[in-house]
């Protein structure tokens, strides 16, 4: 009796120690993925800080393109008040989409192009987009490694238990932006 009680609370400390383990490892990584989603968070809010310079600056030069600023002041609202990682993700993505075509627009107004105001906002938005496209990369990383921590067997039978949920990705959903690259000679 004494053999069989210490092969079971041997057992039992090792279950013990392995549950801690796993806790323990999806708390760090559960940390880190909230990490990377508030270097995001600040991007894009310097993102937001931004645009209204911006719009300062080219409307006195775009006078007949109101559809076009209507259009990223309504995105960049919508984004501000998006809700949870997938919407973020949508209303970010038409932010890009409304930027890139208000830059688009700006090309056909050279005293607008040679302003220096808005050639240096041009470059802080174009670096802020960077900074993006940098912090959602290491974001997704971060969200691989939790949900593959919380998918693998045996965490995945007490991952309920411990009330963990995989975390979403922050995609890019523009098509455009997914095909390839159409080069003209």
């Amino acid at each position: 009796m004494g053999t069989a009680l210490i092969v079971i609370l041997v057992v039992v400390v090792l279950i013990v120690l392995w549950l801690i383990g796993v806790y323990n490892g999806l708390i760090k990584l559960n940390n880190r993925v909230k990490e990377a989603w508030s270097d995001i968070d600040v991007q894009l809010k310097r993102r937001y800080d931004l645009i209204p310079n911006l719009m300062e600056t080219v409307k006195g030069y775009m006078k007949h393109e109101n559809d076009v600023l209507i259009k990223v002041t309504e995105a960049r609202s919508s984004a501000m008040q998006a809700k949870g990682i997938g919407e973020k993700g949508k209303a970010e993505n038409m932010l890009s989409s409304t930027l890139k075509s208000l830059f688009a627009v700006a090309e056909g107004y050279p005293d607008l192009k040679a302003s220096q105001n808005f050639l240096q906002l041009q470059d802080e938005i174009s670096d802020t987009e960077n900074k993006i496209q940098a912090s959602r990369r290491f974001y997704n990383g971060q969200v691989r490694d939790f949900n593959t921590k919380v998918q693998i067997f045996p965490n995945n039978m007490i991952v309920g238990m411990l009330k963990f949920k995989a975390w979403d990705f922050f995609e890019i959903e523009n098509k455009e932006e997914k095909e390839n690259v159409k080069v003209k000679f």
